[in-house]
């Protein structure tokens, strides 16, 4: 099994986006998983707040020193808040992905998108398959 924490309380997507949700507020970020397939993130674009975001749709760019990857969005509604202190500083990304590496808070349109998203036993099943 892996070392990556994988949070009980997160939802998960098979793109290795995480979201916590709190009342109907999600924050999403990429798991500690992907930041190590990734590598060193060098670079991250995020939308404005006030766009509106479409579940598994991109909303921005994470640029690492292997690849660059669209970021999909997790579930449907407006940024509310973006972690604007990435886009000068890429290393809580590397250092943090779970928690102050996050990327941007999302008012959900509906809590039932969250039924299409894992949580944490089937994530780690998944890692546990794409690290064989």
């Amino acid at each position: 099994m892996s070392n990556y924490r994988v949070p009980e309380e997160n939802y998960y997507t098979k793109e290795h986006e995480w979201t916590l949700v709190d009342e109907n507020v999600a924050t999403v970020g990429i798991t500690e998983y992907a930041q190590n397939s990734l590598g060193e993130v060098v670079y991250v674009e995020l939308p404005e707040e006030g766009d509106k975001v479409t579940q598994n749709s991109a909303f921005g760019v994470v640029e690492s020193v292997k690849a660059v990857s669209d970021l999909l969005a997790p579930v449907s509604g407006t940024v509310v808040e973006v972690n604007n202190t990435l886009l000068d500083d890429t290393g809580m990304i590397n250092d943090d992905p779970m928690n102050e590496g996050w990327l941007i808070r999302i008012e959900m349109d509906t809590e039932k998108e969250l039924a299409i998203l894992m949580r944490a036993p089937d994530y780690k099943k998944l890692i546990a398959e794409e690290s064989k």
